[in-house]
């Protein structure tokens, strides 16, 4: 009897929570996606402008571009899916690099107090050149439109990772290096059991920040170096503009905020795995 009430204590508790959870996370971005799109609608429908509303954005992309995301018709002419696959590419190559270097320049900087007044300056101008800006000189030196894209997602996405290393070193808190004395820890296992745990909650704000860059500058460098991406995409239909091709650069936009959303949660899945729950507040 007392198991049997127990069991339907845990079950109404666990029925209260996912009403508490639709209530509160699912029902309210809900009604505002209907409410944005409504106002699109109605916007596009009584104002006299030439772009459409979402009725005809997702009539007109339907087929092949929602239905029949990986068409190859050869060439740049692919769908949706291929050329995402391909921003992704270049953005995990260039991120990935930049995550490398940051972290690891990061950690010796933060450590050298004398390095780091010498090269702070430096990076602080450098971290305000826009990415775009980069793109010239990547062009100079690669000579080839994907190398160059992949160098604007690194120079664009370093920063706060190198940064927030930084200050993650600098931040170790005194007790922790008074610890490191009495036990003698130095050497990669003061890195690994005092330094690199402290900091890895400063790390993952960087990476954050970081990705949501890159997927940024990915974009724009895409769209002057052509070639298969959802950058040179957008640009490719813009540069041929019909009220169709209108549709697919607001499909397109449209799939660019989806990923961008997904590889910030990503990371910040990663991170509520690895930062302990002590580090998180």
């Amino acid at each position: 009897m007392t198991a049997t009430l127990g069991s339907r204590t845990r079950r109404k508790k666990a029925q209260k929570e996912i009403a508490q959870l639709i209530s509160k996370k699912i029902v309210p971005p809900i009604v505002a996606l209907v409410l944005f799109l409504a106002v699109w609608q109605l916007l596009c429908s009584t104002l006299k402008s030439n772009l459409p509303g979402p009725i005809e954005t997702f009539s007109e992309t339907w087929d092949p571009f929602i239905i029949q995301p990986f068409f190859d018709n050869g060439g740049n002419d692919k769908g949706l899916g291929w050329q995402l696959l391909n921003s992704l590419g270049r953005v995990g190559l260039g991120f990935s690099l930049s995550a490398f270097v940051g972290i690891f320049l990061g950690m010796f900087i933060g450590s050298n107090q004398l390095f780091y007044n010498a090269v702070d300056p430096l990076f602080q101008v450098l971290r305000t050149v826009p990415p775009l800006a980069w793109l010239p000189i990547s062009l100079a030196a690669f000579q080839q439109a994907n190398p160059s894209a992949i160098f604007v997602i690194f120079i664009t996405s370093i920063w706060p990772i190198l940064i927030n290393t930084t200050v993650g070193v600098q931040q170790l808190p005194q007790d922790y290096r008074n610890v490191a004395r009495v036990l003698k820890l130095r050497g990669s296992k003061y890195f690994f059991k005092i330094l690199f745990p402290a900091t890895v909650p400063y790390i993952f704000t960087g990476l954050r920040i970081g990705i949501g860059l890159s997927w940024l500058a990915i974009v724009a460098a895409e769209m002057l170096v052509g070639g298969v991406g959802i950058g040179s995409f957008i640009w490719d239909a813009y540069n041929t503009t019909t009220e169709t091709n209108l549709s697919e650069i607001i499909l397109a936009l449209i799939y660019v905020g989806l990923v961008g959303l997904m590889l910030d949660k990503l990371v910040a899945l990663v991170a509520k795995k690895i930062v302990p729950q002590e580090q998180k507040n």
